[in-house]
């Protein structure tokens, strides 16, 4: 299993293999499953620890897929007042992650406070600070639920945009998105690490992700890694299907210049 160098900034993180450029979401997974999953795939880098994995195995999980030299995304999607999400992000720092969730429509404050908590509790305890990654709008929203459910007047896209552009305010420097609306926050920030989960090698009958993307269509939105899971984790086998990933992302062609 390869291995990135861990630490707050994106262009010391930006993958530059295909294989560095997936994540495995490990959702459905308790931590014995994980394990064998991760140990069954050549190759493998990133891991997605999201929050039914975080709540089944405990932080724990973190250190165990560290230990098989992976680099953990821990997807928590941290969402509350500014001192809460401080000290969450205060603790989940020790545990090494690369890359960690907050959610932007917390706001500024609350994302500057999670961002500065980070650092400084990974660098006391001599750790890389993980990135922070900020949640747009989540890919399981459409335009139309989107706009009647939450009252938000502007267009889903433009959403997107403005909490990317208030990410960037509050001096984080990623971001989540659907891989559809990847491209115009590249154009805004060019400069942002973008994560998109709903890669997808087809489409799958009844899925509860909106706005999905093959990989080679993420990759020309100027993504920087593409979070893949059923693909690959429900997949008869799961180190061939993960390489067949690592070829369409090999044979993508470059984001055209913003």
């Amino acid at each position: 299993m390869g291995s990135t160098d861990n630490t707050a900034d994106p262009q010391a993180l930006l993958p530059v293999s295909p294989e560095e450029r997936l994540i495995l979401a490990l959702d459905g997974c308790d931590g014995d499953e994980a394990m064998a999953l991760v140990e069954g795939i050549p190759g493998l880098c990133w891991v997605k620890v999201g929050l039914e994995l975080f709540i089944r195995s405990g932080p724990g999980i973190v250190g165990q897929l560290r230990s098989r030299g992976l680099q953990v995304f821990l997807d928590l999607k941290l969402h509350d007042i500014p001192a809460t999400m401080a000290g969450a992000c205060r603790r989940a720092a020790v545990l090494g992650a690369g890359l960690l969730t907050v959610h932007a429509s917390a706001g500024m404050e609350a994302m500057a406070m999670a961002q500065h908590a980070a650092t400084e509790s990974a660098t006391v305890a001599g750790l890389p600070p993980p990135l922070l990654l900020a949640v747009t709008v989540l890919t399981s929203w459409r335009p139309q639920p989107f706009r009647q459910q939450l009252a938000v007047a502007d267009p889903l896209s433009d959403h997107v945009e403005h909490l990317a552009r208030l990410a960037a305010q509050a001096g984080l420097r990623g971001c989540v998105c659907a891989p559809r609306d990847a491209a115009r926050i590249h154009r805004q920030q060019p400069t942002m690490a973008l994560a998109t989960p709903g890669i997808r090698l087809r489409p799958i009958q009844g899925d509860d992700q909106a706005r999905t993307m093959t990989p080679t269509e993420a990759m020309a939105t100027g993504a920087t890694w593409l979070v893949v899971g059923r693909p690959v984790t429900r997949s008869a086998d799961p180190g061939l299907a993960f390489a067949q990933l690592c070829q369409q992302v090999a044979a993508a062609p470059p984001c055209p210049a913003s």
